[in-house]
């Protein structure tokens, strides 16, 4: 096989369709538009216009607003990082944070740090350092032998 030799395989590309080229092309005079009306011409876009009615989205009322500040975290459950270890992708006597978890690809992205769930089981006996957990999995990985790492919470007094 050479360079010039090689191609698409057969029926992987369309053409594009030459609108307004002629009665033959079947795609000729008003070119697919119809006829007439504000959408035969050109530079229309009336995206959301109901025809002079009231628009949904001005007929719904506001709700709820987005806090730019919020922390996402990326939830991780005791199930998922006992199956990672039970891969040998995961370390058990090394301390599990958010970059092992990375390389180990329990988790696709960091955020802004990992929150531990309990679902499933965790028989190892883990040190795991974590933005947040629920009660449930701190019980779970204390049961096993493990530790968890938390940052302290500063009280507002």
């Amino acid at each position: 096989m050479k360079l010039n030799e090689i191609k698409d395989n057969e029926g992987s590309t369309k053409d594009r369709i030459r609108v307004g080229r002629g009665i033959g092309s079947g795609k000729g005079k008003t070119g697919g538009r119809g006829v007439k009306g504000q959408k035969a011409r050109s530079g229309v876009a009336v995206n959301g216009f109901e025809g002079g009615q009231m628009p949904i989205y001005r007929r719904l009322p506001k709700r709820g607003f987005n806090n730019i500040f919020a922390s996402e975290f990326v939830v991780v459950s005791l199930g998922r990082i006992q199956t990672a270890i039970d891969a040998k992708k995961l370390d058990a006597s090394a301390p599990i944070d958010a970059a092992a978890l990375k390389a180990a690809g329990v988790i696709r992205r960091l955020k802004d740090g990992i929150r531990i769930l309990s679902d499933g089981e965790l028989t190892a006996k883990v040190s795991i350092e974590a933005a947040g957990a629920s009660k449930a999995a701190v019980e779970k990985i204390e049961k096993a032998g493990g530790s968890i790492k938390l940052p302290e919470v500063a009280s507002a007094e």
